[in-house]
């Protein structure tokens, strides 16, 4: 499992996040062999977020009454959390109460005294970004966040935040797969007016993330798209998946190793984020960090799910 350390904290990461969002209905025994299954394949980065689970809080809370960490086991792990979207209405809330009391919420159902990266879920149209730099500040002096980030958010979003928050941006959460990847087709063919793909619908994100050390961690790593289930061995993908099972064959790996590598192999330095409860999909996935693909295959990948190269 490759690692780097997260810029702006003194972390050390891996490039492949377990995420934690379906947890709610599975056994303790079922919880642990999932999180054991990361660790064995050296994954020790926990994504959460406050609306995951039944309700508030429901999967932070089913994963500690699971794992009962010690203080020693929690430090081995970098567990992060997500806050601001209020499902039932007003749908997102950035105030100073609001993100300081989904904290406090989220250290009391995991049962820590402190989250290691705090993630504004989905950004709030009416946000003040003075409110949230408050937030931030207060949290972090009090050592209950380490540091902070972003989820979904453009480039002018960030930019208002950092015009306040003291603390570095040092995360932005983005939907990515090989099927699914506006982020970076649109670059790819720029310039060219009669094609949807050039058409920017994020403002350059990973470029400005790139320029800015902010770690772009992709969710629905194995999503067709918006309204699409996983695209592994599906009809709707054959020509993507003939190139992903000859290149699993190549590497030795499974295939779902390799829509994790088509990812991790972007120089940008991307987290992958899993979102699957199955130990063998986590285990298998997590080869892929390792995996070395050469620009030819990486770019095969690209044009096997259909986006256009000039």
């Amino acid at each position: 499992m490759k690692t780097f350390t997260l810029p702006g904290t003194d972390l050390v990461v891996p490039n492949v996040v377990l995420g934690l969002m379906r947890i709610q209905d599975k056994t303790d025994d079922e919880v642990r062999a999932l999180v054991h299954s990361a660790r064995d394949a050296g994954i020790t980065f926990l994504d959460h977020a406050d609306i995951y689970g039944d309700d508030l809080h429901g999967c932070e809370r089913r994963f500690a009454e699971a794992t009962r960490l010690s203080p020693a086991e929690r430090a081995e792990w970098v567990i992060q959390s997500k806050a601001g979207i209020v499902p039932d209405g007003p749908y997102f809330d950035f105030s100073y109460d609001h993100l300081v009391g989904s904290v406090h919420g989220s250290l009391d159902a995991l049962g820590t005294d402190y989250l290691d990266i705090l993630l504004l879920h989905r950004p709030d149209p009416l946000v003040e970004p003075e409110e949230v730099a408050r937030a931030f500040s207060d949290l972090h002096a009090a050592g209950k966040v380490r540091a902070f980030g972003v989820s979904n958010h453009t480039p002018g979003q960030i930019e208002l935040l950092r015009r306040y928050v003291e603390q570095p941006i040092v995360a932005n959460q983005m939907q990515l797969s090989i099927p699914h990847a506006p982020l970076v087709a649109q670059g790819v063919a720029s310039n060219m007016a009669a094609l949807d793909q050039s058409v920017s619908r994020d403002l350059g994100t990973l470029d400005y993330c790139r320029l800015h050390d902010i770690t772009v961690q992709a969710w629905s790593p194995l999503q067709g798209g918006a309204g699409h289930g996983v695209f592994l061995g599906s009809p709707e993908h054959p020509e993507l998946n003939t190139v992903i099972d000859r290149l699993a064959a190549q590497y030795d790996v499974p295939p779902i190793a390799i829509a994790t590598a088509w990812i991790t192999r972007h120089p940008a330095q991307m987290q992958v984020v899993l979102g699957t409860t199955s130990p063998d999909r986590v285990a298998g996935a997590a080869q892929g960090s390792d995996v070395p693909l050469t620009r030819a295959e990486w770019s095969e990948l690209f044009r096997a799910a259909g986006h256009h190269v000039p």
